[in-house]
């Protein structure tokens, strides 16, 4: 157990850019839930944590990976705005290899340049909850180990992995249906849908990209209710990928697939 040193702290602080990350080959989660959600997942560097909190989880991991730190000192480090008693800075994983079969019989998300890392965050959360386990993103999507992407999956990043890329390639190699939400699309809660697909969300200000909406197979509306009344301009990318997700669901339910 060592305490922690000013090049420590510089090191850590780094973290919070992609720069950074991809530099070190490293990533942090902070917060008790994140920190004890992802310790199995991930491979331990060090855990930073005040002395309270080590009392507190007395043996969580080996004395030689532990850095005991005042909160100051993690305020220093912290991506937070409130930051808490405890992070975990993890090596950064291996990418993940794009299999096209491994869509088959399956729902997928795919994110079409997504910058805010809370959104995708929250989706990543969303299809933890919904049983999806890899999502699919152009290489210009928001990085997942981004501090506050991290965070907002509330330790779905533990489970749910992102698979970066060439997003209109890996759409036009995708064996299944590939379903894009756009204003000119099908409603989306009376038309048929498919039983396994590719369901792509565009970015937060623009929707899908003209590459991608090339190899998209059926275009999808998400209409406001009632048709009539005047709302907001368009949804949070992440409430409409949860609206989306859901009723591809309960379109399997409804035929009993599920």
């Amino acid at each position: 157990m060592e305490h922690a040193t000013r090049a420590l702290i510089k090191r850590v602080a780094a973290l919070s850019t992609a720069k950074g990350r991809s530099r070190a080959g490293m990533f942090v989660a902070e917060g008790t839930k994140c920190v004890l959600d992802t310790l199995a997942a991930f491979d331990l560097h060090q855990l930073i944590a005040t002395e309270a909190w080590l009392a507190e989880h007395h043996g969580v991991v080996a004395d030689d990976k532990v850095v005991v730190a005042n909160r100051g000192e993690i305020g220093e480090m912290s991506s937070l705005t409130l930051p808490a008693d405890v992070m975990a800075v993890y090596r950064l994983p291996e990418p993940l290899t794009y299999d096209p079969q491994a869509l088959q019989g399956k729902l997928t998300i795919a994110l079409d340049r997504v910058q805010d890392p809370g959104n995708l965050g929250t989706i990543m959360r969303t299809a933890d909850w919904m049983g999806i386990t890899s999502i699919l993103a152009s290489r210009d999507t928001v990085d997942c180990f981004n501090p506050k992407a991290i965070q907002a999956t509330m330790g779905a990043i533990s489970r749910v992995r992102i698979i970066y890329g060439d997003l209109p390639a890996m759409l036009a190699a995708a064996p299944v249906a590939v379903c894009g939400t756009f204003l000119d699309g099908s409603n989306i809660y009376t038309c048929e849908l498919p039983d396994e697909a590719v369901v792509v969300m565009g970015n937060e200000g623009s929707g899908i990209s003209a590459g991608v909406a090339e190899v998209v197979t059926q275009r999808l509306l998400i209409p406001s209710y009632p048709p009539e009344r005047q709302t907001s301009e368009s949804l949070n990318v992440a409430t409409a990928t949860a609206i989306a997700i859901s009723q591809f669901i309960s379109h399997k339910y409804g035929k009993g697939k599920v």
